[in-house]
């Protein structure tokens, strides 16, 4: 059984383009064309199935119409229309820059600050922004602290923390 702290989201399928099954996909991370996994992840029903790649081609730098192995037909296509896609985090492919995953690797790591301690869990990435923002779950609250390294002081993987030094004013109400 694949889990949810084993996977990155990667991208969103779109929606069928053609007959014969193929599917438009968006994606912020192109791992999935530069590794060895042969395929994509989407979570149907509560359960994360992998499909199969069967082939691909990419019509930008971040969209492409893939073919999977078992989807032959627009109606098949069509239950992934908006559909989030996830890749297994073993697979993703490092940045060369700061040898890091991209931001969604982040996603169920606590976040600590340097004076206030522990702020919460990071639960998801927003990058529909100009800035990409973390989003921590703090108590029964959502908060949004900028992905920015220049408030990032370390990361501790094996601990899956991250230590920030947080703008003066930025928790408050």
């Amino acid at each position: 059984m694949i889990n949810r702290d084993e996977l990155v989201q990667i991208g969103q399928f779109r929606k069928p383009h053609g007959t014969q099954g193929e599917i438009a996909f968006s994606f912020s991370n192109d791992s999935f064309t530069t590794n060895k996994c042969s395929f994509l992840i989407c979570e149907m029903d509560g359960i994360f199935v992998p499909f199969h790649i069967e082939n691909y081609r990419l019509t930008s730098d971040s969209s492409a119409y893939v073919r999977l192995k078992t989807v032959d037909s627009d109606q098949k296509a069509r239950i992934l229309t908006n559909k989030e896609v996830f890749f297994p985090k073993k697979y993703m492919k490092k940045s060369v820059e700061n040898d890091y995953f991209t931001y969604d690797y982040f996603i169920g790591f606590t976040l600590l600050d340097e004076k206030l301690g522990k702020i919460g869990a990071i639960v998801d990435v927003d990058t529909t922004t100009l800035n990409t923002l973390f989003i921590v779950e703090k108590g029964s609250e959502e908060i949004l602290i900028p992905a920015v390294e220049d408030i990032i002081v370390r990361i501790n993987e094996n601990r899956k923390e991250i230590i920030v030094a947080l703008p003066e004013g930025l928790l408050e109400e």
